[in-house]
This record gives structure tokens, C-alpha cells and sequence, in this order.
């Protein structure tokens, strides 16, 4: 893929963000435990009002992670048109998630976790700090969101 559009000012990157957490289905979660040790897997989402919503199981080194860590990085996209967002994750029981974001991540993936297994718990990632560059041309005005707030 090769872009060749002049660089997007701070409101279309965002838009362009907001166009793919409405259009993507899988986003890589990458976090790490109390030593520090990463983890990066893919796991399916739904962006629902102001947060990613993501579902998995409580046990396993992604869900102890986000309880434990309360922070992830989401990354989205190829590394010609890159996508990082660091939030915050708050963990909610299986039955524990608003009906809004369950419904909304079934409709999007499929799969409703909440008739799945109560080994399953639901993460909501507020974005503190997201990013978006294609290639090297727009690391210049990558951050477009800073501080939980929109930039431009």
C-alpha cells in the first residue's frame, strides 16, 4: 500500500480513527504484568460511546493484566496507517457490563459472551492518549488525543 495524500490534519485523523473502531473487528491489546513481562493478543471489540469494549477471559494473562494493571495499549492497522491508543481499563463481570455495550459487541462480532461462560469478564479501555501517522510523512501531529481529550 502506498499513500500518497498530503498529510490529515488533527479532525480528519480522528474521524479516520472513529471510521475504523466502528469498522475493524479485531484490535491487538498489548499489556504487561506486575514484572513487567508483555503480552500482546488479538481479541475482537466494539468501540460503544467513549471507551473500547473488549471480552476475555478473566484468568489468562490479558485479563489478569487489565485487572491487575489497569492500563493497555490498542494498536490498530499496518504500520503505513498506524493506530495506538493507551487507556485505562476498568474490569466489569460478565453480567456486570452495560446491556448497551454487550449488545452492541454482539451485534458487531457475533458472539455474545454472556450466554458463553462465567469464566469471561468484560474490559472497558477509556483512551487517555491515541495516535494516528500514515508512514513517516505525518509523525508530525500524531497525537490527537492527549490527557483523555480530542486535540483537534
Amino acid at each position: 500500500m502506498e499513500i500518497t495524500a498530503p498529510p490529515r490534519g488533527p479532525g480528519q485523523r480522528r474521524q479516520d480513527v472513529l471510521d475504523r473502531l466502528e469498522r475493524e473487528l479485531d484490535i491487538w491489546v498489548a499489556t504487561a504484568d506486575p514484572d513487567g513481562v508483555p503480552c500482546m493478543v488479538p481479541l475482537w471489540f466494539v468501540w460503544h460511546g467513549d471507551a473500547v469494549w473488549l471480552c476475555t477471559r478473566a484468568a489468562n494473562p490479558t485479563g489478569r493484566n487489565l485487572r491487575d494493571g489497569g492500563r493497555a495499549r490498542l494498536a490498530l492497522g499496518h504500520t503505513r496507517d498506524v493506530v495506538l491508543i493507551d487507556g485505562e481499563a476498568e474490569v466489569f463481570g460478565l453480567r456486570e457490563a452495560p446491556a448497551g455495550a454487550a449488545e452492541a459487541f454482539a451485534a458487531k462480532t457475533g458472539w455474545d459472551p454472556r450466554g458463553d461462560g462465567a469464566s469471561y469478564a468484560w474490559f472497558r479501555v477509556r483512551p487517555l492518549a491515541v495516535q494516528a501517522w500514515h508512514e513517516v510523512r505525518e509523525l508530525r501531529g500524531r497525537h490527537i488525543m492527549r490527557d483523555g481529550v480530542w486535540t483537534g
